[in-house]
This record gives structure tokens, C-alpha cells and sequence, in this order.
């Protein structure tokens, strides 16, 4: 069951949603306010808003949920897609107005070219672990045209281990979550989390430029990768 797109559909149909809850394997399960995905051009911190400076071209929205970020750009005129892997979000993007709007999964998408690739709200988490963001940035140069780029934001988890032990097995960043909504629990499903200088080290390896756009009070960082 799609347990996240279900609260997006009430939080769309019929407002507000119930509680949804995010389970975690580092601490106790936080509070998740579905209004956040519905958030317009105002409501959205600096972080996203230079995000949507950078884009350029066509654009590839990945993780788009309920298409705020790609209506922006919509609206802008820029030739953009918001994608994601819950149906229910599609559904909502398009009937909130978006022209192109896609179901899939970015790891196994191999349709189309582009010029930026976004993705919002941490989305280059969904690749999971250290290995698969390494697969990742090696597959994904054939969704770029020439020029193309990734833009992302992520951050450094390492302050939740001031009082705890990094883990002993793989990176501190590699955690794991599950949604809960109206009781009913989603799968669990891997999410990372990527410090600037591990993330620095993976991608130049792999002929990628890395710049730092810009940085918060929180330990999130907007970055810029192009081909080298």
C-alpha cells in the first residue's frame, strides 16, 4: 500500500490530513506535516528557491511529489517533468496542473535526456547506501545532454551521533524509514544521507565536478554536480 500517497490525497482531497508518522532506525518516530508538500514559491526556504535558480533547460523533477518545485518552474516556462514513484502523487501533480507528469523510479529510468536533474528535499537519498549513490552517479550521465547537471541537497547526519557511537557497519549517513498513516505501516526503505566531503570524494572520482552552492544553519548544503 502506498501509505505516503494516501495521506497526499487526503491532505489534497479533503484537508487536513491525519498525522503521518516517519519511522526511523536511529531514534523515535517523528511527525511528518503533510502541508509541507503542498508549500507555494513564498513558503519555501532559501535553500529550495536557489535550487530553482540553478535549473536550466529541460528539466527532470525527481521525487517530484505533489509538484510544487516543477509547477515553479512550470510557471516560469521551463519544459519540465516531475516524476515519482507514487502513483497517487502523479495524480495529484497533474491535476494541480502539471503538463508532465511521470510514475517511475530514477534508478532503473533510462527514457529521455536532460539538462538539469532535481531533486528536492534530499532526494538523491533515494539512492540509499554509499554503493548505490556510487551506481548512480555512474549511470545517470545518460540522462544528461551535454552541459546537463545534477542539483540536490543533502546533509551531514553526524550530529545525531554526538552521544552515541558511529554505527559499526557502513556509513553514518545510511538510515532507514517507513510511513504510518491512519495505523497502517508502509515497508521499510533505505535513505542516505551525504556529508560535502564524502559526497566531494565519490564524484570527482567518478568525473564529476562537485560545487557547493550554498549552505544553512542546519547542516544542509545545495549542491552542483557537472561532468568534468
Amino acid at each position: 500500500m502506498d501509505v505516503f500517497g494516501e495521506a497526499l490525497k487526503d491532505q489534497f482531497i479533503k484537508p487536513p490530513a491525519e498525522t503521518l508518522w516517519v519511522h526511523n532506525s536511529y531514534d523515535e518516530p517523528e511527525e511528518m506535516p503533510v502541508d509541507i508538500y503542498f508549500r507555494d514559491e513564498k513558503e519555501m526556504p532559501e535553500l529550495e528557491l536557489k535550487a530553482l535558480e540553478l535549473c536550466k533547460g529541460k528539466v527532470l523533477d525527481v521525487g517530484a511529489g505533489v509538484g510544487s518545485h516543477a509547477l515553479i518552474l512550470q510557471e516560469r516556462g521551463f519544459d519540465v517533468t516531475g516524476m515519482d514513484i507514487s502513483a497517487a502523487a502523479v495524480s495529484i501533480m497533474k491535476q494541480r496542473g502539471l503538463k508532465n507528469a511521470i510514475e517511475g523510479n530514477i534508478l532503473t529510468y533510462t527514457e529521455g535526456k536532460y539538462d538539469t536533474l532535481l531533486f528536492m528535499m534530499n532526494g538523491i537519498g533515494l539512492t540509499g547506501s554509499i554503493p548505490g549513490l556510487k551506481a548512480f552517479l555512474k549511470q545517470v550521465k545518460h540522462l544528461l545532454n551535454s552541459g546537463g547537471h545534477l542539483v540536490f541537497d543533502s546533509s551531514d547526519l553526524s550530529y545525531l551521533y554526538q552521544e552515541i557511537a558511529f554505527p559499526l557497519n557502513g556509513y553514518y549517513g545510511e538510515v532507514s524509514f517507513r510511513y504510518e498513516y491512519k495505523s497502517i505501516k508502509g515497508n521499510w526503505f533505505k535513505w542516505i544521507y551525504v556529508d560535502q566531503q564524502t559526497l566531494k570524494t565519490i564524484a570527482t572520482a567518478l568525473g564529476w565536478e562537485v560545487t557547493i552552492v550554498f549552505e544553512d544553519d542546519n547542516d544542509q548544503y545545495l549542491a552542483r554536480l557537472t561532468q568534468s
